[in-house]
């Protein structure tokens, strides 16, 4: 499956914008979930999970001493461009934040097969790219090194992978969070509102096959979960 690059790239300060992107760019629905039922469905997987479905949302939860937030995903067949939403809401200050993972478990060039990711706190949107970032094997063991062994290079590299945005969410509202994939650009809106874009090579992986929900550490809850893709050549 072949990614579909722009076929002009603007000035770098003018990347794509995804918000002009009828819906209609993004027609088949990949995975949702309302979270009516009592218990998570067969699709769903996890990875040093507590989580739980309970009164109609998803509660994500780290067990006490885990050394890894807890992981909720949904795989699926290889996709290019895609458009996650959910609805959240962070019932406490003991939510920190939580994360949107895009990854390929079959790619073996990055720390457990991250693509790119979208992290959300009260005050702050991160975006990166973990595929050619933060994750690509040589900077993720360099960085777990004890002293650290990133290059000057690999410094350099890492301040064009990583893009923060300032927000302001108060706790215990909800709101609804929609990202949108189309070649190696990523954005981000809250509440149909604009957050930021980020352009990166690692974005345009062609076969993402799996989207996560990472609880840092409780008291995120998730509602309308959806995982949408673009229309087929």
């Amino acid at each position: 499956m072949k990614c579909i690059l722009p076929l002009l790239l603007l000035a770098f300060t003018t990347p794509l914008v995804l918000a002009e992107i009828p819906d209609s760019y993004y027609p088949r629905t990949v995975f949702s979930d309302d979270f009516s039922g009592t218990e998570f469905g067969k699709r769903w997987g996890h990875y040093k999970s507590a989580s739980v479905i309970k009164d109609g949302v998803l509660m994500g939860i780290t067990p006490e001493n885990s050394d890894h937030p807890a992981v909720d995903s949904v795989k699926f067949d290889p996709e290019c461009d895609l458009e996650v939403s959910v609805k959240f809401t962070f019932v406490s200050d003991k939510a920190k934040n939580f994360n949107v993972w895009f990854d390929d478990k079959d790619y073996k060039g990055s720390h457990a097969g991250h693509i790119c990711n979208v992290s959300v706190s009260p005050t702050t949107v991160n975006v990166g790219d973990g595929k050619t970032g933060n994750f690509r094997n040589d900077i993720y063991e360099a960085k777990k090194a004890t002293p650290p062994t990133l290059t000057p290079e690999q410094k350099e590299l890492l301040k064009s992978k990583n893009k923060s945005f300032p927000i302001k969410l108060t706790l215990q509202d909800w709101h609804t969070l929609l990202i949108r994939t189309k070649a190696d650009v990523l954005e981000v809106t809250i509440d149909g509102k604009p957050v930021g874009s980020f352009q990166s090579e690692g974005v345009g992986h062609e076969s993402k096959t799996l989207v996560s929900l990472t609880t840092v550490p409780v008291d995120v809850h998730y509602d309308d979960f959806s995982i949408k893709a673009a229309a087929k050549p």
